[in-house]
């Protein structure tokens, strides 16, 4: 009999893994603790490691709901083992939230650029911001990641050996809300640094504006073309997003989106 694992994990990514010659495609998967994870506990360092789980070969109704699944949304499912591979058996979607990697980006957006200056003007190799509606209201998180001569921070973002669920963790117990997120995950081409913005609201317009920005999907044109009245204002720019450092309550510092390098 062959050993099983059920649980509720989070599609990271969906990709031949890059490691292995003549991979197939594969889904990365991370467990979601039913609890959350003490930081600190012993246990929490390989509490997020990436499980690897064949995307091909499945049949009928699996094989549709299989086929369905994008990088972000969560599932509850039970994997079967056969000789270290895994295999899906049974899959639910519970949430759509997504996930969106891409590299060498060109201009990225100058909040980021600022926030970076300011985390490594206090010697940090990592630091978080939060990012604000031009009404003032949060809707995102926005984390800076070194990313050095030698190493290569987004290939190990994307790939979950350092994990994003934590992150998401973060938001999501601090909003408490059913809103599906999306999480973008950006290398600029000109900085040293990654960025993973966790946006709030998938279907809103700071989340539009990225992938418009960024030509990762449909986004803000598509929006105003619905008739989304959220997305449109009189001139169709309103609400796209700012970026203040977390300390800072007034307001003061808010920078634009859009503004480009």
């Amino acid at each position: 009999m062959q050993p099983t694992t059920t649980g509720r994990f989070r599609v990271h990514d969906r990709r031949p893994r890059p490691d292995v010659a003549e991979a197939t495609e594969e889904f990365v998967l991370v467990e979601i603790p039913p609890d959350p994870i003490d930081p600190n506990a012993p246990e929490s360092a390989d509490a997020f490691d990436p499980i690897f789980v064949t995307a091909e070969g499945y049949d009928g109704d699996l094989e549709a709901t299989i086929d369905a699944l994008a990088p972000g949304v969560v599932i509850d499912g039970t994997l079967a083992w056969d000789d270290g591979t895994a295999r899906f058996t049974e899959v639910e979607t519970v949430r759509e939230d997504r996930f969106r990697f891409a590299g060498n980006i060109e201009g990225i957006f100058e909040a980021a650029v600022e926030a970076w200056n300011a985390i490594r003007a206090d010697g940090e190799a990592f630091g978080s911001v939060t990012t604000r509606s031009t009404d003032g209201e949060p809707n995102g998180a926005l984390y800076l990641f070194a990313d050095g001569p030698g190493g290569d921070t987004f290939a190990e973002l994307r790939a979950g050996r350092i994990p994003i669920e934590p992150l998401v963790a973060r938001v999501n117990e601090r909003l408490d809300d059913d809103r599906p997120r999306e999480v973008f995950v950006l290398r600029p081409a000109d900085h040293p640094f990654v960025l993973v913005h966790v946006v709030f609201d998938r279907d809103g317009v700071l989340a539009r504006t990225i992938r418009d920005t960024y030509d990762l999907g449909s986004g803000l044109a598509a929006g105003l073309d619905d008739g989304d009245e959220e997305t449109a204002g009189d001139d169709g720019a309103d609400d796209d997003g700012t970026v203040e450092d977390d300390a800072d309550e007034d307001g003061s510092d808010d920078f634009d989106l859009r503004d480009r390098l």
